[in-house]
């Protein structure tokens, strides 16, 4: 999936840092970026969070990567 790797080098973050924010392991992380594996609900959503992003822009629904605005946690 190209938009992960995009949206995180855009950032500046390696996937050892990508890691360290969303708790999805650096090779599990790997396949994602490569698109052998899918992502579930959960990671999608931390990846959002993590990468600035919504979780359509990740899913393919919007060409728009701007994130919506969020509620306050």
């Amino acid at each position: 999936m190209t938009k992960l790797r995009e949206l995180r080098k855009s950032l500046g973050y390696t996937q050892i840092k990508m890691q360290l924010l969303t708790g999805i392991d650096q090779s599990a992380y790997s396949k994602l970026e490569l698109g052998k594996r899918n992502m579930s609900f959960e990671q999608c959503r931390q990846l959002a969070l993590a990468l600035r992003t919504s979780m359509d822009y990740l899913a393919g629904l919007t060409d728009d990567p701007a994130p919506y605005p969020r509620k306050d946690p």
